[in-house]
């Protein structure tokens, strides 16, 4: 993660009270924070090279070619931009990922239908680079417009479904234009001294973003990536212009425009890490299930018990938790995400009802417990790190009065008593890793 460079943050943004939001983006975001849980598919022709998404095409971003994918950066350049002829994902079944996903407790999954390295994933009208296109063999296949196939299979699912789109396309003409030599991430141009090519550039984003908006159905959320559009190199987009005409035909969209703030960073995204600081505005960190976003070989994955402890901080300290997965170049799941999915699904079947539609806790850590709420229950998470025979629980500690209560183990069902204000698990009530309980608080009448 420390050699990353393509991490922005900005912390000031974090911190920024709510503007007024439309009443259904109101509603949205509660119901984005009863969901909890997502998955986001980072998938292109990177996942073909086996590298870290498409950073290697930009020539500043060092970082990204510790270990070239070819030694010579012009040859690099021209092996990728063809490797639209060779991306031929046979085996994809959104149904199947849509499938696993479910039952892997995810509530709402997210779709790179463009990272910055322009390559479409949809059927777009507006480039010629794309899933779609003649030129890339998968073109025959009836299920060609792959982010269209994703959406309803997922949609079907009864999952919330969202678009990720990078501001930047490194493919485009009015981005990176014919025969410039641009260095880095930015345009390849200052658009006060080209305003006419910009403005080209702008109608362009309007336009694929009102395909997505306006061709798959139901849309919950637009996750705009490539931050430095709207904060840098006179690079701006009229957002004032775009959102307001998405949401006449998805009033309920929640808008993330990374790093940007302001009314269309609807909420914040800290990138792999559980922030220390909590944000004012609702928040999702997100985290990949290995080291990369997209797909590499050989790639390190997380343990389960890494996956599960994001998980419950998070939820503990009021965020959502987006878990990355990277398709594998054939269209199917690598084996190593399937199998942390199973578990994750496993453990959430029975202590999901202390996760999915909770709120942070007025205590939301104390020792190696966490907490959240929901309406009149408190739920606690205990990560089975000492040995003591006997774990004692203060509910003076916890703030909660020690009248009318009902307390059990979330999965053994198993009721404990109060003793001196104190709730007492013994060894036989600790499960596996993390131990959960349910406090009822008894309300009169």
């Amino acid at each position: 993660m420390k050699i990353r460079q393509d991490i922005e943050e900005n912390l000031q943004t974090q911190q920024e009270a709510y503007s007024t939001l439309p009443e259904k983006v109101k509603e949205q975001l509660e119901k984005f924070q009863d969901d909890k849980l997502g998955v986001i598919f980072h998938w292109g022709l990177y996942a073909v090279a086996g590298i870290v998404e498409s950073w290697q095409l930009s020539e500043e971003d060092t970082w990204a070619r510790k270990q070239p994918w070819r030694e010579n950066f012009e040859q690099l350049r021209q092996d990728y931009w063809q490797l639209n002829e060779v991306f031929d994902p046979q085996k994809f079944c959104p149904e199947k990922w849509a499938a696993q996903c479910k039952t892997a407790g995810f509530k709402y999954m997210l779709f790179t239908t463009k990272h910055h390295d322009g390559f479409n994933m949809y059927d777009t009208q507006y480039s010629d680079y794309k899933i779609t296109a003649n030129s890339c063999p998968f073109h025959g296949n009836s299920r060609r417009d792959i982010f269209g196939e994703a959406a309803k299979a997922f949609q079907q699912e009864g999952m919330a479904t969202g678009i990720y789109y990078s501001k930047a396309d490194w493919a485009s003409p009015l981005y990176w234009t014919p025969k410039s030599r641009p260095k880095g991430r930015y345009a390849s141009y200052d658009p006060l001294e080209q305003p006419k090519t910009w403005h080209g550039y702008q109608k362009f984003v309007f336009n694929q973003l009102e395909e997505l908006c306006t061709r798959y159905g139901k849309m919950d959320i637009l996750w705009l990536d490539a931050g430095w559009v709207n904060t840098a190199n006179h690079e701006y987009l009229d957002m004032d212009g775009i959102i307001p005409k998405l949401r006449e035909s998805q009033p309920q969209l929640i808008v993330v425009d990374r790093t940007v703030g302001g009314v269309y960073e609807n909420y914040v995204t800290p990138e792999r890490k559980v922030p220390d600081e909590l944000p004012n505005k609702v928040w999702e960190s997100n985290i990949p299930l290995a080291k990369n976003w997209g797909y590499v070989p050989n790639d390190t994955y997380k343990s389960f018990e890494e996956i599960l402890t994001l998980l419950i901080q998070i939820t503990a300290k009021g965020g959502n938790l987006l878990l990355g997965i990277g398709p594998k170049p054939d269209g199917t799941l690598p084996s190593q995400a399937l199998e942390l999915m199973e578990q994750l699904g496993s453990w959430l079947a029975i202590y999901g009802e202390g996760i999915y539609g909770t709120r942070s806790y007025s205590v939301p850590q104390t020792n190696n417990w966490y907490f959240t709420k929901k309406e009149e229950k408190i739920y606690g998470f205990h990560f089975n790190v000492t040995m003591d025979p006997i774990l004692a629980l203060s509910l003076k500690e916890l703030e909660i009065p020690t009248g009318s209560l009902s307390i059990k183990n979330i999965k053994t069902n198993h009721m404990y008593s109060i003793q001196d204000g104190m709730i007492h698990l013994t060894e036989k009530d600790r499960q596996e890793f993390v131990t959960g309980i349910e406090i009822q608080i008894e309300t009169e009448g």
